[in-house]
């Protein structure tokens, strides 16, 4: 697949280049945008940071109850009030998380495929937007299969997404997917990035690679990492803290932090890394701190 990739010729990234087109706003490549797209965009993103930690419990829409989700309504209101974002299903909002915690709302509008598949990149937009609506979200979530099977159609689902979401002022978060059988190397990542980015997604989920900076710098939008298969704790805040120095705009963490011998632990030293500017050691140091109080 990468030989087929045009941007293994492209070399001159610019990172040490800030975005040349912020403004005054504090969100990658919204300066153009609408007051109410900036609005949910700044309840996502902190305004004082420009960074988020979102917290992710979507997985039961096509894996069922994964290890550490078992009871979201016991979890999700121990570690809500750490994360700047909740990315999860209707389904798992409504009956988990209380409206009056008041965050700001990453939903998953995507799927189509269940964990008892060989092939997940066939996935359609299943949320109508007037639900998003009512449920208040800052962004709609939709997952694209890159280099998969399912990539035309997925493709279509995001740009149906993100012409609803600018109707209403809704940012549209490109989901990257990264199957068995697909690259995960610094060119598949600059592509799809990239062409989410070019389709008028407002952010970008993806996952880290080597040469991130470049991947960061040649995307116009907000990358958010995702935290991928559980870890180690303190490689896990190696993977936020690497992240955050590649240029990312925030992580985007689940089975690091709930599957966690102390989530909420896990969840505070992931935002001291984001948006104190911890280094991975240090939070680390810290996390162990927490646990052994």
């Amino acid at each position: 697949m990468a030989d087929n990739i045009g941007n293994k010729a492209a070399k001159d990234f610019s990172e040490e280049v800030a975005f040349a087109n912020n403004g005054n706003f504090h969100v990658k490549g919204a300066a153009n945008y609408d007051w109410g797209m900036k609005d949910r965009l700044s309840r996502i993103f902190n305004p004082v940071t420009g960074k988020t930690v979102m917290l992710a419990f979507d997985h039961g829409y096509f894996m069922g109850p994964a290890s550490g989700l078992e009871r979201l309504d016991i979890l999700i209101p121990k570690l809500a009030n750490y994360a700047d974002c909740l990315m999860g299903t209707r389904g798992a909002i409504r009956s988990s998380v209380p409206p009056t915690f008041n965050k700001s709302i990453a939903l998953r509008a995507s799927s189509g495929s269940s964990i008892l598949q060989d092939d997940l990149s066939h996935e359609s937009m299943v949320v109508d937007i007037d639900d998003a609506i009512k449920m208040n979200a800052s962004a709609i979530a939709i997952q694209t299969f890159i280099g998969a099977d399912g990539q035309k159609e997925t493709i279509e689902e995001l740009n149906k997404a993100i012409n609803l979401g600018s109707k209403y002022s809704i940012p549209t978060m490109g989901v990257v997917a990264v199957g068995k059988e697909m690259e995960r190397t610094p060119q598949f990542f600059l592509l799809a990035t990239r062409m989410l980015a070019e389709f008028g997604v407002q952010i970008v989920k993806t996952y880290y690679c080597d040469d991130f900076e470049k991947v960061a710098a040649a995307c116009p939008v907000p990358l958010v990492v995702a935290g991928g298969k559980k870890i180690h704790e303190k490689d896990a805040l190696a993977l936020a803290y690497n992240s955050i120095q590649g240029g990312a705009a925030g992580v985007d963490m689940g089975r690091n932090i709930f599957q966690s011998a102390n989530p909420e632990a896990m969840i505070q030293a992931v935002v001291k890394v984001v948006h104190e500017g911890y280094s991975d050691n240090e939070a680390y140091e810290f996390f162990l701190h927490l646990t052994n109080v």
